[in-house]
């Protein structure tokens, strides 16, 4: 018989936050698909979770999905304000472009259990 010893409290402690991050960047991913609704609970995850991650690599994910989101909600904000202004347009497309961006980047750097730098 061999002696099956469960993986330290710690190594599943991480695989749970690694997955909670890759459930944001693809709430982020379907909000670029569903004009940003999905993105709402996106950013409430990440700060229900932040907390709990403070010290670890995975809070760096954290800070940028919120960074990330408040920066695309003003920019959105500002774009349909001015859209009227045809400058408006490009700030929108600049919004997206940033939003799909960041979180991209941090998809992959989460799938890659590397930091977000």
């Amino acid at each position: 018989m061999t002696d099956v010893t469960p993986p330290p409290a710690q190594a599943m402690r991480s695989d749970d936050t690694r997955t909670l991050v890759i459930v944001v960047y693809g709430l982020y991913l379907a909000a670029l698909l569903c004009v940003g609704l999905s993105g709402i609970a996106g950013v409430i995850l990440a700060y229900i979770k932040r907390d709990e991650v403070r010290g670890t690599m995975w809070e760096s994910h954290f800070e940028n999905a919120i960074h990330t989101f408040w920066v695309w909600l003003g920019l959105s904000v500002i774009g349909i304000l001015t859209v009227w202004l045809v400058i408006g347009i490009f700030i929108l497309i600049g919004a997206y472009v940033y939003f799909a961006y960041r979180t991209i980047k941090g998809l992959i750097g989460a799938l890659d259990s590397k930091p977000y730098v």
